[in-house]
């Protein structure tokens, strides 16, 4: 996961509340819940030590969540104003709710984490109709219209029937090519992540062979054609094989990176003493984290900069360090990835295939050489 947009949270120090609010039921009382959750997740702020006006502000921010929200959304607030608010792409657990000195954003790895857009494309013989799909957004996104005629083989043997049939053939070629441009154009202005088309066999095949070499990878034939529309469970199942297949193919990157080279050095590292230097050095190509699992909860210690931080307080104090204060392991180490443009991966889609013990304490990066 790409977190440059956290960047606003590390640019001035100081406590932070960090709240993850459910919104994902939609009925009569959901004006009362969202009234009831605003009270309760400050009420939980200023039990943990937060300032009244960033627990006003936070209230004020939650009462005021839009009731169209699919999910919720996770509220980042400090000094009595709402730095950041970030939609989720999946019902946060109740309560999660946090105070401390740096924003508590690893959960974000789970809850609006890995969410490809997936480009469209209802196809047929003639064109395809093409729209937007994510856990957030279903939208029209145009259409293509190719030649019209011909476009129906005939059966007969005669010559003029096979002239007719070759014309067919260029037909449905043009058809194809057409499309297979209009779809690279739009995952251009888009960004989207895998293009699904559907349609009868021969007709995606035809639109996947022409689409160009660097797209061809991330598209997936279904077999809906133009008039009927893919289900948000059949989107949703091919975005998380997706995302299954990008974070199992980092660990197997982390695995092969773990063993040494002829020089005896590794390209990886585990566990929170490592990991620390790593991050001091400025050697994190990618974070992979497991949500919960025991080195994330580690106490560490941070400064105000976000390379600086130590598994002891006395080691900030050797380094120089007149100011730190008291973190939660995996927060220090995203922060630290953040600011350095090290992307961030949950291993939660990939459990079963990897189970506890990869990275050993939860947490491991592939590194850059110095």
């Amino acid at each position: 996961m790409e977190l440059a947009f956290l960047n606003p949270l590390y640019e001035h120090p100081g406590s932070w509340a960090s709240a993850y609010v459910d919104l994902s039921q939609h009925d009569e009382d959901m004006d009362h819940r969202r009234r009831l959750t605003a009270e309760a997740v400050s009420r939980e702020l200023r039990d943990q030590g937060a300032d009244e006006a960033t627990c006003r502000a936070v209230h004020d921010a939650v009462e005021g969540l839009s009731p169209s929200e699919p999910y919720g959304r996770a509220v980042f607030a400090r000094d009595g104003e709402v730095a950041l608010l970030v939609p989720l792409t999946k019902a946060p657990p109740q309560g999660l709710v946090h105070w401390g000195t740096l924003p508590h954003v690893t959960p974000l790895l789970d809850l609006a984490g890995e969410d490809p857009v997936s480009l469209v494309a209802y196809i047929d013989r003639t064109g395809a109709d093409l729209e937007l799909r994510s856990a957030l957004l279903q939208e029209e996104a145009g259409q293509v219209t190719g030649r019209q005629w011909p476009v129906h083989r005939a059966k007969s043997s005669d010559w003029s029937e096979r002239h007719f049939q070759l014309k067919v053939e260029n037909t449905w070629e043009h058809n194809a090519r057409e499309i297979a441009d209009a779809l690279a154009e739009c995952q251009e202005e888009t960004g989207a992540d895998l293009l699904l088309l559907c349609g009868d066999d021969r007709e995606c095949r035809a639109v996947h062979e022409r689409l160009p070499g660097h797209l061809r990878d991330r598209a997936v034939e279904t077999e809906h054609g133009r008039g009927s529309r893919l289900l948000p469970q059949e989107v949703d199942d091919i975005r998380a094989r997706h995302v299954r297949e990008r974070v199992l193919a980092e660990v197997e990157r982390y695995r092969a990176a773990r063993v040494p080279d002829e020089e005896r050095r590794t390209a990886a590292c585990e566990g929170v003493p490592q990991l620390i230097e790593a991050a001091r050095e400025h050697r994190l190509a990618g974070l992979l984290i497991r949500p919960d699992a025991p080195d994330t909860h580690r106490q560490v210690w941070i400064s105000e900069d976000p390379d600086q931080l130590a598994a002891r307080r006395t080691e900030l104090t050797n380094l120089g360090e007149r100011q730190s204060w008291p973190a939660r392991a995996d927060d220090a180490l995203v922060r630290a990835a953040v600011v350095t443009d090290a992307p961030v991966f949950s291993l939660t889609p990939v459990l079963e295939e990897t189970g506890d013990e990869v990275p050993a304490g939860g947490m491991g990066a592939l590194l850059r050489w110095k």
